[in-house]
């Protein structure tokens, strides 16, 4: 007949096996998901290259444009840096003031004419990081090596962004401040991007042909500097008509220094990325 005592010791050893294991198991699936998701963010938050012997062309959706910093956009010196140069006449033309000074409290007329076409709660900033729910499924320990499955999903992930569309002039600055409350692409923001997100605000009025809310713009200084960012507002302080796009600081500051006064650039859309990372381009719509 088997001791009591004995039955007791094995079961107790058992369990405690297989809750060590349990955590074990455990532990290594979060840690391959945190893993992920800061591989993830540290890929779109960084400049990617294109290679060393990629070049712009027009057939792949590339447009060249000029791109200045918010004191360019602003300051009503910044027309005086232009003179001279035939190539940026052009774009000091596309900013000079109209009924009022184009610099002169920008921010007020934005939020003004928002609030007047479209009233909005307050948004609330998100600093949550989220995957799509895609990934999350992928990731999940469902199978044996929950490592390899993380590696393979990330770098399809990294791949995912493709070029499309046809290329047009646009002028690019950065912005902050007020600027980025209540981003228009949603009728009632739940959240609005950050200095550290990658998004962008578009004219509001007489561009006819800008990319729409949620699309997502790749935007190259140099074959080795480039961003991916995502139309999230529209900028009612731009000057009607002209093709304006402005980035998040963090965007910016990967193509150039914000203290820069002008640069050119190229840019083309680009499809949906397969994650998803709503720190960087907020809720999908």
């Amino acid at each position: 007949m088997s001791n009591p005592t004995y039955r007791r010791n094995t079961l107790a050893l058992v369990l405690a096996a297989f809750f060590l294991l349990s955590n074990l198991v455990l532990g290594t699936s979060a840690l391959d998901l945190r893993s992920f998701h800061d591989s993830l963010e540290a890929r779109y938050t960084r400049a990617h290259s294109l290679g060393d012997n990629y070049q712009f062309d027009p057939r792949d959706g590339w447009q060249t444009v000029n791109a200045s910093n918010l004191q360019y956009k602003y300051d009503d010196q910044g027309g005086d840096e232009l003179d001279g140069r035939d190539e940026d006449e052009e774009l000091a033309e596309d900013t000079e003031e109209t009924e009022e000074p184009y610099y002169n409290s920008t921010l007020a007329v934005r939020a003004d004419k928002k609030k007047a076409t479209n009233p909005k709660k307050p948004a609330k900033s998100s600093k949550a990081s989220k995957v799509s729910s895609k990934s999350k499924a992928k990731a999940k320990p469902k199978s044996k090596s929950a490592a390899s499955s993380v590696t393979s999903n990330l770098g399809s992930i990294i791949n995912s962004f493709k070029a499309v569309g046809k290329p047009e002039p646009v002028t690019i600055t950065w912005y902050t401040g007020h600027d980025l409350e209540n981003p228009s692409c949603w009728s009632n923001p739940t959240w609005a991007p950050t200095d550290a997100s990658f998004a962008c605000a578009l004219t509001l009025e007489g561009w006819t042909t800008r990319p729409k809310c949620f699309k997502f713009l790749e935007l190259c200084s140099t074959v080795k500097q480039c961003v991916f960012v995502r139309v999230v507002d529209s900028c009612a302080g731009c000057k009607k008509g002209s093709k304006h796009v402005d980035l998040t600081q963090a965007a910016f500051k990967q193509l150039a220094g914000l203290d820069q006064g002008l640069l050119t650039v190229n840019m083309r859309q680009a499809t949906d990325p397969d994650g998803w990372l709503e720190n960087l381009w907020g809720p999908k719509a």
